[in-house]
């Protein structure tokens, strides 16, 4: 991706707990990017949060799982975040506690690419 005034932010709000098929789904999704050859993605984990479902859910509560909020954000240009979401919506669709997917236009000031890490 270059640096282009044709970039969106999908984000992804779920919880770390989410899963599709056996999978953790967050892990799943980032996956998923790198296959279809998107520009790049992050997972943020949250601290605090609630959704729809108006159930907070925190580090600090016991809690047999530990579910905490996290975003799944995915950069790339416009037509190819959409194709990507159109593959990822019924996946999303069966997370038992609901999630919320938004979409941000972006201006790209840099996009520099690193060196390949050689283990």
């Amino acid at each position: 991706m270059e640096t282009t005034k044709n970039a969106v932010a999908l984000r992804i709000y779920l919880g770390s707990t989410d899963k599709h098929k056996q999978e953790l789904l967050y892990e799943s999704l980032v996956f998923k990017a790198k296959e279809q050859g998107l520009a790049g993605a992050t997972v943020t984990k949250g601290i605090l949060g609630f959704g729809a479902s108006s159930v907070i859910h925190s580090y600090k509560f016991w809690e047999i799982t530990e579910k905490l909020p996290v975003v799944v954000e995915i950069i790339d240009e416009k037509t190819k975040i959409l194709a990507f979401f159109e593959s990822i919506k019924p996946s999303l669709e069966t997370i038992k506690y609901g999630c919320l997917a938004t979409l941000e236009e972006l201006d790209i000031l840099l996009y520099k690419p690193g060196e390949k890490r050689v283990f």
